[in-house]
């Protein structure tokens, strides 16, 4: 279905960054061009130059990762399609019959589904812990308090989102990190929203698995994310086939990160997350992160204002602002927004446990997510867009 646009793409407004960043980084797409153009072998599949070529921008973009998020060992770092291609891996090749997770009441449904599923087999239990994000005195000593009430003997996992695709509620998890290390709990985070915008260092915060995408924070293309693996933790592959080593062997040969990249990886679009990472580093993530937090602030001081919006959880500090206006269904507010050339998300956002926690109303609510290239001046037509709906 082809969704026309009302206005010319000059003029729109995009703030749907929660989703993916747009637009991409000039220096993003001459990387992905220039492998295409000059590097197109495939990676790991022979020994001439171009398919060399190919595997070195990919150990490159290893190396950036690595750094980037203090894990130190750049062959634990595994490409994926996404965040939800990570999380299953890891969860999937870990989890065994009779073993019991925690995870947040905020998750994403890349989370919840994966553990519900497991759990309907028969192969697992989990809990949800609670997040505390209607509560304006939340601190991370009610959360670490509400955790350690929920484990059990059988407790193998604790996942749990950075950040919220919701709102701007973060989680503590160098504090939640440090009591699984404490318990003899994998730790395995969400870093969907909070990849390229917070500060995340794995050797620090005792992360054993962090799953990145590729295309929102980090400012890269669709198709792409990270797992990246502490060196003692060794999950079993989620995807079986050819992977460049032992291809005598039946088995899935190799170590990380080849034992859990069965098929041809996306080199060009590789190429542009290295390039998305390190235009990030350049620009600073405290730059980015206080331009969304500015914006996000803005408007919903204006939204206060306004008594036929609902706000959830204004206190706390950031880019993602969640709203609904009475009487009238989020997806409709959406289309009437899109018609003025502004680009939210409106409903349920893939997270059912975020929208229970939220209470929101049985439809949904608006979610505007700004980005690293929104303006003042952009935030103000959105606020001027929503105000007008309450004179209709």
């Amino acid at each position: 279905m082809t969704t026309r646009l009302h206005v010319r793409k000059s003029s729109l407004i995009y703030a749907d960054h929660a989703a993916t960043s747009f637009p991409k980084p000039r220096e993003v797409i001459r990387a992905m061009t220039e492998v295409m153009e000059t590097k197109g072998g495939n990676p790991g599949r022979g020994t001439h130059s171009l398919s060399l070529a190919a595997a070195e921008e990919m150990y490159a973009c290893r190396e950036t990762a690595s750094a980037f998020f203090g894990l130190g060992h750049p062959e634990r770092v595994v490409f994926t399609m996404n965040t939800t291609h990570a999380l299953n891996l890891f969860m999937r090749g870990v989890l065994q019959k009779g073993d019991h997770v925690l995870c947040s009441d905020l998750e994403h449904n890349s989370v919840w589904r994966p553990l519900y599923a497991l759990s309907e087999a028969g192969e697992i239990t989990f809990d949800t812990f609670a997040s505390f994000a209607m509560t304006p005195v939340r601190n991370e000593e009610m959360i670490l308090q509400d955790i350690s009430r929920k484990l059990k003997p059988q407790t193998k996992l604790l996942v749990c989102t950075h950040a919220s695709n919701l709102c701007a509620v973060t989680m503590p998890i160098e504090a939640i990190g440090a009591l699984c290390k404490e318990r003899g709990i994998l730790f395995c985070v969400d870093a969907a929203q909070s990849a390229g915008r917070l500060p995340i260092h794995m050797q620090k915060m005792h992360i054993d698995a962090l799953c990145v995408p590729g295309h929102k924070g980090l400012l890269g293309p669709l198709g792409t994310g990270l797992l990246l693996l502490s060196p003692d933790v060794n999950p079993t592959p989620l995807l079986w086939g050819g992977n460049g080593v032992a291809s005598l062997s039946p088995q899935m040969a190799g170590d990380a990160p080849e034992m859990y990249e069965a098929g041809t990886q996306a080199a060009p679009a590789i190429a542009g997350l290295r390039a998305g990472m390190e235009y990030v580093r350049r620009v600073g993530m405290d730059s980015i992160r206080q331009r969304e937090e500015t914006l996000g602030k803005r408007l919903k001081n204006a939204l206060r204002e306004l008594p036929f919006v609902t706000l959830y959880v204004p206190h706390h500090a950031g880019g993602t602002v969640l709203f609904s206006i009475r009487n009238t269904p989020s997806e409709a507010v959406g289309d009437l927004l899109n018609e003025k050339g502004i680009c939210v998300r409106a409903g349920f956002h893939c997270s059912a446990l975020g929208h229970k926690t939220l209470r929101t109303p049985t439809d949904g609510a608006v979610r505007v997510s700004f980005g690293y290239n929104n303006t003042e001046g952009e935030c103000d037509r959105l606020i001027s867009a929503v105000s007008a709906m309450g004179q209709a």
